[in-house]
């Protein structure tokens, strides 16, 4: 792989300045980001429940993988990388951190590192965060899993309390809500379970670290802003006002608003702006979301939320199907067929998180 020069050029002096002036946050669902067909990682149970379709995902096709999620990951934020990225539909700790070493090979003044625990999901697909050291700590016993309560095994909400450089506590929560499986309304209450489980931690956190706690909650939700798995069970809203004025429970302000509802189109270069993070039958969905506490709005908070930067990532362009709609590009396996120059079947959305008082 080439590297990268941007990032390795800036220097001590730079991260300083980034780290005052705010961080790059990102998300993205990787599409099954597996381990080898037959890797010695796997239990023996989860290889039987992933049966015939991890057969012929060889070595070099998940390492090419790899390849193809680096070359986006590392071309985000001017080509400086992300500073914080949240992942899901990883299979376990070592394919993070082949993802995480690929992209400190185009980055390598980044200090990337991996925040990883195993779900009891039936597939075995976890939730992960990559994070640049040199701006971030995660002290022990500051990795969380929060079970979904359901009948079969599903992903569990993963919170890390990052350290900031400055001293600061800062609540993340990666979340991949069970899918729309069965259809979306039969499979509803799954997904409330898991906007109520959000809801409770979300209150503990406060409880627990201060009540100025910045919380920053990122995810493929499985269902978009307007859903009453978010607006009612995660008790998210997107009024702003409404964040700043609970009494009674702490609610997440959804930064989607400006994302959602609008049409697919283009940018000043021409390049397709699609309309949504997930492409279902042609149907735009914004499935992945931001939402932040209430100490992470206004002029006060220590880390602030920058709506107006929130955005679909779409670069490079090669990620964006050329057909009726921009959907993205998949790379496909497990029991799909493999485009080894697609990355997958979601697009990454990033936002910009800035330094107040």
């Amino acid at each position: 792989m080439k590297t990268c020069p941007a990032w390795a050029a800036i220097g001590t002096e730079r991260k300083a300045s980034v780290m005052a002036e705010g961080h790059f946050v990102a998300w993205w669902n990787v599409e099954n980001l597996f381990d080898e067909e037959h890797s010695p990682r796997r239990s023996e149970k989860l290889q039987r429940a992933l049966g015939d379709s991890i057969v012929g995902w060889t070595p070099a096709l998940r390492d090419r993988k790899v390849v193809q999620l680096a070359s986006v990951i590392g071309q985000m934020n001017g080509g400086a990388g992300p500073d914080l990225l949240g992942v899901c539909e990883v299979e376990n700790e070592f394919v993070m951190d082949l993802l995480a070493d690929a992209v400190r090979g185009l980055l390598p003044g980044r200090d990337y590192r991996v925040a990883h625990a195993d779900t009891v999901d039936q597939r075995g697909i976890d939730v992960a965060f990559i994070y640049d050291a040199d701006l971030f700590t995660v002290p022990e016993g500051q990795i969380f899993q929060h079970v979904v309560m359901r009948r079969t095994g599903t992903r569990e909400l993963l919170q890390v309390n990052f350290r900031t450089a400055d001293g600061l506590t800062w609540a993340v929560f990666g979340n991949h809500w069970p899918s729309r499986s069965g259809g979306q309304f039969e499979s509803a209450a799954y997904r409330a379970v898991a906007g109520e489980t959000l809801a409770f931690f979300h209150q503990r956190v406060l409880e627990v670290h201060g009540a100025d706690t910045p919380v920053l909650v990122m995810g493929d939700f499985n269902d978009e802003p307007f859903n009453l798995s978010l607006s009612q069970h995660a008790l998210s809203t997107r009024q702003r006002s409404k964040v700043l004025g609970a009494v009674s429970a702490p609610l997440l302000w959804n930064l989607m608003g400006p994302v959602t509802g609008a049409d697919d189109g283009k940018d000043g270069e021409g390049v397709p702006v699609p309309a949504g993070s997930f492409y279902f039958q042609n149907f735009a969905n914004v499935l992945d979301q931001f939402l932040v506490g209430k100490n992470m709005i206004g002029p006060k908070a220590r880390l602030r939320a920058e709506p107006g930067t929130v955005a679909i990532v779409t670069r490079p362009a090669a990620m964006i199907g050329t057909g009726t709609y921009p959907a993205p590009v998949h790379f496909g396996g497990m029991g799909k067929e493999v485009n080894e120059d697609g990355y997958s079947d979601h697009y990454p959305i990033a936002m910009h998180v800035a330094h107040g008082e």
